[in-house]
């Protein structure tokens, strides 16, 4: 064999030797980085461990795709456990420290609306001088409601509220029924324009026109010291004998009472008039007369949400702070005929659960007939405020109700929680609308 070949086999298998090496390298790199594919974690990029071990240890979340090949994380949602505190609001900070500061009486009377006949034991009381602030040290209520008999002009009223007002120790719910019509306390002494009964704006349709109406009746009450409106009436009228309710309400027809009473209640609270929603769950179908007895509606609970429910709804959406609630007998709600504002299937099972009201509640008269006819005072009160009610409107004997709700903290059957609960919102109520500043 010559020089030349045997170079030439020489230089063969160095080539050989050399594509199998590189052979076996590729094959190693390979293995290499299938094994990295497979385990990550175990194998880390140069330059990325520490921000590989930095991440949190939770999977991460699911996403998509974008074109450039990265991934978008999704929105997350963040559940009540994980939120550290709710929302609260600066009325609700003052209102909480107002009441840790409260002994248990002065928060029970918190839980009581009353006329000034029952704070002075007089008959048309129309002003307000050393006895009514003796009674005010005694009886530190949450609210006063007038009447007739207690107005006889702008100045006088005005006077006796803002007397009245110094007098207490915490401000005051000062209350009125200033609907319109034929429930009227303050037109005829001119604080208040005559109004049309309600039945009148709901026909004409015009809800613009009743929402200024509104904003006008806010601004009369509260040139005289009311804070509080127990209106509009948003009851519809399904039974055609109906004479407790009758033009107070604004139409038989649901869907126009529901935009009415959203206007009015717009209207009065644009101008810084608390309204109150009455007659929940809906008086327009009884015959009889609350005020006088037993008031029954056989109406069902889905009758009611077809019809009665709609306006409370609608103003409830507009925003009312206040739902008032009616002595009639549900028999198809509650099982028997225990007035509605006694009844924790109406109160809270209804109106807080279903229709999701959160604000004040508060009963109907308990100098109704429907009340005292069947209950006693104390009894009365501690049924409301245990069905979920946080003020009662008007006891009949107002020492009555408060010993028998005392008492029943004392014995178990309403806590302390439950009248907190109620006080809590009264006083919050008041910091919102600048009775408490």
């Amino acid at each position: 064999m010559s020089d030349r070949s045997k170079n030439t086999g020489a230089g063969r298998g160095l080539r050989t030797a050399l594509v199998v090496l590189l052979t076996l390298i590729v094959l190693v790199v390979a293995a290499l980085v299938v094994y990295a594919m497979r385990n990550p974690s175990e194998a880390p990029a140069v330059g990325q461990a520490e921000i590989v071990q930095s991440r949190p240890t939770e999977p991460a979340p699911t996403g998509t795709t974008e074109p450039s090949g990265t991934t978008q994380p999704e929105p997350t949602t963040t559940t009540e456990e994980e939120t550290s505190e709710p929302t609260v609001s600066a009325e609700e900070r003052k209102a909480q420290a107002m009441l840790d500061d409260m002994t248990l009486e002065e928060k029970i009377y918190q839980l009581f609306i009353v006329t000034p006949r029952t704070l002075t034991g007089f008959t048309g009381v129309d002003t307000a001088g050393e006895t009514t602030r003796q009674a005010l040290a005694r009886y530190p209520v949450g609210g006063i409601v007038y009447f007739g008999e207690n107005i006889n002009s702008a100045g006088q009223i005005s006077a006796m509220i803002s007397a009245t007002q110094d007098y207490a120790s915490c401000p005051l719910f000062i209350c009125v029924d200033e609907e319109g019509g034929r429930v009227s306390r303050l037109s005829g002494v001119g604080v208040t324009d005559t109004l049309d009964p309600m039945a009148v704006y709901g026909a004409q349709g015009d809800a613009g026109a009743v929402r200024s109406i509104g904003r006008t009746l806010a601004g009369q009450l509260a040139s005289v010291g009311f804070n509080v409106d127990f209106a509009p009436v948003a009851d519809v009228v399904t039974n055609p004998n109906n004479t407790e309710i009758g033009d107070r309400a604004f139409s038989d027809d649901p869907a126009v009472a529901a935009k009415m009473v959203a206007a009015m209640v717009r209207g009065l609270q644009e101008s810084g008039t608390i309204s109150c929603l009455k007659h929940f769950p809906g008086h327009g179908s009884t015959e009889a007369d609350s005020h006088e007895g037993l008031s029954v509606s056989n109406r069902t609970l889905d009758e009611l949400r077809e019809t009665e429910f709609l306006p409370f709804a609608a103003g409830i959406g507009a925003g009312a702070e206040m739902v008032m609630v009616s002595h009639m007998s549900a028999p198809e709600l509650t099982g028997d005929n225990t007035p509605c504002d006694l009844s924790a299937a109406v109160v809270t099972d209804l109106l807080r659960g279903e229709l999701g009201f959160t604000g004040v509640i508060v009963t109907d008269s308990h100098e109704m007939g429907a009340i005292t006819q069947y209950y006693g005072t104390g009894e009365a009160a501690v049924m409301a405020i245990g069905a979920g009610c946080d003020i009662v409107l008007m006891p009949y004997d107002l020492d009555e109700a408060y010993a028998a709700v005392a008492e029943a903290v004392e014995n178990g059957t309403l806590t302390e929680e439950r009248i907190d609960e109620s006080v809590l919102r009264i006083l919050t109520l008041k910091y919102r609308y600048g009775i408490i500043e």
